[in-house]
């Protein structure tokens, strides 16, 4: 079957579900419209680079397997996404991904909204908050936001994305839990999430060197100078 990563459209999930994802999703954006880090896409260079990003991601997520609607695996580049732009335009180019999908025939607009909180918001929270977290504990070195952003951070967004649609699809009565524990959440966790980890370590390690004003969050001054 030819499905998104969820194609919750294509499951026994009740509506009450779906219509909750689209308000969550509308609470998001009216609170990134009240932030102003939509202004950075007027910027002709920024626009370039978060375009390029998101078809990037989106020719990933066309890469994936499955045994189950709604039970694909895929790598996801949302760890990516929110270290070059931040949470806001990382869930942004979630929902422009998901939309593309839509439009290729994969799936229904009717899941974009859930689907955009579990695999856009929830992995670019987790992402957003280790580099906080470790921006305020530990020292600013290169190789700390490498590995702890780039590869932890990735993987930890990946374990919390893998936990929530498992949490969802129990609690929605789409497959039973112990199936799920058995078939879908430790090849998310341990297998995508590892995966997820090295790719996004090695592609953040590429643009540090060679294409730093792609990553918002990094800075020369505070990672290397001195150093």
């Amino acid at each position: 079957m030819n499905s998104t990563a969820l194609d919750l459209s294509s499951l026994a999930v009740p509506d009450t579900f779906l219509a909750a994802g689209w308000v969550g999703l509308a609470f998001l954006a009216w609170r990134w419209l009240a932030s102003g880090d939509w202004r950075r896409l007027a910027e002709p260079a920024r626009l370039n680079v978060f375009l390029g990003a998101t078809v990037a991601v989106l020719a990933l997520w066309q890469i994936r397997t499955g045994v189950k609607p709604g039970l694909a695996f895929h790598l996801y580049g949302i760890a990516a996404l929110t270290l070059m732009f931040g949470f806001w335009r990382a869930v942004c180019a979630g929902m422009l991904i998901l939309l593309a999908n839509v439009a290729f025939g994969h799936g229904r607009l009717v899941a974009v909204g859930l689907d955009t909180l579990l695999l856009a918001a929830v992995p670019a929270w987790v992402s957003w908050n280790v580099q906080r977290i470790l921006e305020r504990r530990l020292p600013n070195h290169f190789f700390i936001y490498v590995l702890g952003n780039g590869f932890f951070g990735a993987l930890l967004s990946v374990v919390a994305l893998g936990l929530a649609v498992t949490a969802l699809m129990a609690a929605s009565g789409a497959y039973r839990l112990d199936y799920l524990l058995d078939h879908y959440t430790p090849y998310v966790v341990l297998l995508i999430g590892w995966g997820e980890a090295f790719m996004t370590g090695m592609a953040v390690t590429l643009m540090a060197v060679y294409r730093p004003t792609w990553l918002e969050s990094f800075d020369d001054a505070r990672y290397l100078r001195n150093k």
